[in-house]
């Protein structure tokens, strides 16, 4: 038998699976090159950060909105994550996007209180992620390739094969969508 907290939870659950979010999935913009140190220590160039400031403006000029936004702890999704604060100041770290995409990961999306969440992470795994979202599998992943500071929107439930994908722009469209 369950007691009504179990219940209450158990509800919770239920009501967070059937959500419908958008998700809005960044690879962190250009870092400096590997071999410097270790990887997670590497930070966003100069050229970098001014192309994804531009990005960030063209995904205002688009009326994207985000609610709340998380990232990798590595230091360039961080640093990406800093320059969407123009678009929202609610950030959080996730170890779970520093890795391959995860039912845990899923769960962690699933029960947040927001409609428009973004999450900046790192290739393979962003394409990964939204592979799994869109067709329930992984492994289709290389399909979904996202450049340095590109930008895919899909919709639905956080779950395998629960979205439709809304739009996906390369960060070159991005900085044109921002205008001169």
């Amino acid at each position: 038998m369950f007691n009504s907290a179990e219940l209450r939870n158990a509800a919770r659950s239920i009501d967070y699976a059937l959500r419908s979010m958008q998700l809005i999935l960044i690879r962190h913009a250009i870092a400096e090159p590997r071999g410097r140190g270790q990887d997670r220590r590497r930070r966003l160039t100069d050229r970098g950060r001014a192309r994804f400031e531009r990005s960030v403006r063209g995904l205002k000029r688009l009326r994207v909105e985000i609610d709340q936004v998380i990232h990798s702890p590595w230091k360039r999704a961080v640093q990406t994550a800093e320059l969407l604060e123009v678009i929202t100041k609610h950030q959080r770290e996730s170890t779970l996007l520093a890795q391959p995409p995860s039912d845990a990961l899923l769960e962690e999306i699933a029960a947040l209180k927001v409609d428009r969440v973004a999450l900046v992470g790192h290739e393979p795994w962003m394409g990964e992620l939204l592979s799994l979202l869109l067709l329930g599998d992984v492994a289709k992943g290389p399909r979904f390739p996202f450049k340095k500071g590109g930008v895919a929107i899909a919709e639905g439930e956080p779950a395998p094969g629960g979205c439709d994908l809304i739009a996906m722009w390369t960060p070159r469209s991005l900085r044109a969508a921002a205008g001169s």
